[in-house]
């Protein structure tokens, strides 16, 4: 065992260097896991490639936001049980903070034509980083026909208003059944009524407001959120517009394009809506919703990794659910798409945008900043 002031300096270590990712770490979870091994293998030489692969590896199979999940894991591994609290934490805190600045601002003035204007020119650029994403991610998960069909079988499924965590459920099934050569038993559709409307299907009213329904509807979607963290977008649109009715597009829209301008987790969107719906309260609860749930697993799965690693099963379940999760993106961002592009210039703007992302690999936080010059330059000509 180490010494206590070995093990105080590591966790002082922990905390310096995730508070300063939090601060820092633009462009969404594959650069935040860059930034990463760059400063806890290369430089600081925490780990070595396989144990860091070994992580992320662990991180892929179980819900949650990846980058998260490996602050918290190398937290765990570096200072113990009180590294993994404040790994994730001092990664989560810095977006949280500017998250919850900026959705008071939006309260306070958001129906100004300068705010307006600025979400205008940053709208197209958040889906153009998405479609970035989603054609990354896809090239990855679609292993062969039976993914591509799953995918495209997520797609569909969104469009008729299944649930997400029942797609990604039957995703993960069909994949892991076939690819195992298991027979199932052919499912009772009739029987899922009940519960696809518990979780999904619209309802003819709005749900009243409350902050123990906040915090538990995030919750739940941290607790089943596979993929890259743009399928939040789906959860999102399911939960707060479709059932309970607290949210509007345009809303979820705004709320994707602000968590676009801070660094960290992208899952920092639950901040900006619960700060919406509920005030600062609303904020917090939402924040310890959706990432709780990240805790919880790495704690439980910090000992299992090798065995998750090496199973079949486990393989071939998030093979499914990965192609599952990029249907519901890809029609989430439809969705998006038809919201945001309403004339040529906004079209100008994320066409530009996307030229820049695919082509020359701009970074995505100087294509927000400028789409949000843009949209303010839009607003005086």
């Amino acid at each position: 065992m180490l010494p206590p002031s070995t093990r105080r300096q590591d966790l002082k270590e922990v905390i310096a260097v995730f508070l300063k990712m939090g601060f820092t770490a633009f462009g969404g979870p594959a650069a935040h896991i860059a930034m990463f091994h760059d400063e806890v293998v290369v430089r600081r030489k925490w780990l070595d490639d396989q144990g860091f692969l070994d992580l992320l590896g662990a991180t892929n199979l179980i819900p949650g936001p990846n980058s998260t999940e490996m602050a918290i894991h190398i937290g765990f591994l570096r200072a113990g049980w009180a590294g993994l609290v404040l790994g994730g934490a001092c990664f989560i805190l810095p977006a949280m903070v500017m998250v919850m600045a900026l959705a008071w601002v939006y309260v306070r003035f958001g129906a100004t034509p300068q705010v307006e204007w600025l979400l205008y020119g940053v709208k197209p650029v958040v889906i153009a980083i998405i479609l970035q994403a989603l054609w990354v991610l896809g090239r990855k998960a679609t292993k062969g026909s039976l993914t591509a069909l799953v995918g495209l079988g997520a797609l569909g499924l969104y469009f008729i208003q299944v649930s997400p965590l029942v797609v990604l459920l039957v995703g993960g099934l069909i994949v892991t059944a076939l690819k195992n050569i298991m027979l199932l038993k052919k499912p009772n559709i009739r029987s899922w009524i009940p519960f696809l409307g518990g979780l999904g299907i619209p309802l003819l009213t709005t749900i009243p407001f409350s902050y123990w329904l906040l915090f538990w509807t995030f919750f739940k979607i941290g607790a089943v959120l596979y993929g890259s963290g743009y399928v939040l977008l789906a959860f999102l649109q399911a939960d707060f517009i479709n059932k309970l009715g607290w949210l509007t597009n345009q809303q979820l829209l705004d709320a994707v394009a602000i968590g676009q301008v801070t660094p960290g987790p992208v899952l920092a969107t639950a901040t900006f809506i619960g700060y919406l719906l509920g005030g600062v309260p609303g904020g917090l609860l939402a924040t310890v919703g959706i990432f709780l749930p990240s805790f919880i697993l790495v704690a439980l799965s910090s000992r299992l990794i090798p065995r998750i690693r090496n199973s079949p099963y486990s393989s071939s379940f998030l093979d499914g659910v990965n192609a599952a999760s990029l249907g519901l993106m890809a029609a989430v961002t439809w969705e998006l798409g038809r919201a945001t592009f309403i004339d040529p210039f906004s079209v100008v703007i994320g066409l530009t945008a996307a030229v820049l992302l695919f082509r020359f690999k701009v970074n995505s936080t100087w294509l927000i900043l400028g789409g949000a010059a843009a949209g303010l330059l839009r607003s005086v000509v």
